[in-house]
């Protein structure tokens, strides 16, 4: 069985008296240790799968499962269990706490589980390094570049050491520089690391970086070739 399975899922929206299909009768598998990339322009309804595969939103119709659990009937005490053991989030803006340093932000996820301070501590310093920023351990996010800003809200996604990474635009904000850097961040994660990645971008610059690419639009989804950098 697939890491990821969405079968006929359906998400609607009333917008100005009309209904609104992001997504349509959408059937998708991905496998474990993928680097999935969702393309489409804005509004076309990539945000809303990120977020039924990340149990943050649940569908109208069809099912949603992400290792075994079909995320639809799990009650929400349940699903916010299992989001914060597998489940790390990377979004546009890094929405770092901006009173917090790089440490203290990317701790916040650890506090959701039952740890001691030693084991909280060793998971961090592992996230920083993963991610490069050891030295900026102690900085407040005002102090820090948009790039690693960036990495930091990656090193929060990863420390709870999830299963699964959903990235919604992680580059949109970032100039070229700083863009190629969170990629190949995000290639290390997957090839490194083996941890099954769902990106989802405008840019198909970025989406060269994974290993397979659909194009979302108008609620379904179409094939593409396969993509390499």
């Amino acid at each position: 069985m697939s890491f990821i399975t969405l079968q006929g899922v359906t998400r609607r929206y009333e917008k100005g008296g009309q209904v609104v299909l992001p997504l349509d009768d959408v059937d998708l598998s991905i496998e474990a240790g993928e680097f999935f990339v969702l393309l489409g322009p804005s509004g076309s309804g990539k945000t809303t799968l990120l977020n039924l595969l990340a149990g943050i939103d649940r569908a109208d119709a069809g099912s949603v499962s992400v290792a075994d659990l079909e995320l639809g009937s799990a009650s929400s005490g349940k699903l916010a269990r299992w989001r914060a053991q597998n489940v790390g989030y990377v979004f546009q803006q890094a929405n770092l706490v901006p009173v917090l340093t790089a440490y203290e932000n990317i701790e916040l996820p650890l506090w959701l589980q039952k740890l001691s301070r030693k084991e909280r501590h060793q998971r961090v310093a592992i996230a920083l390094e993963s991610v490069g920023l050891t030295d900026r351990a102690h900085h407040l996010p005002k102090q820090l570049s948009g790039g690693q800003e960036q990495r930091v809200a990656i090193a929060r996604a990863i420390v709870a050491d999830a299963a699964l990474i959903v990235a919604d635009e992680p580059t949109g904000s970032l100039d070229a520089e700083s863009a190629e850097v969170v990629l190949q961040l995000l290639r290390r994660l997957n090839q490194e690391f083996g941890k099954t990645l769902v990106m989802v971008t405008h840019d198909p610059k970025a989406a060269k970086f994974g290993t397979r690419l659909l194009h979302l639009d108008k609620g379904r989804l179409t094939e593409q070739p396969e993509v390499t950098a």
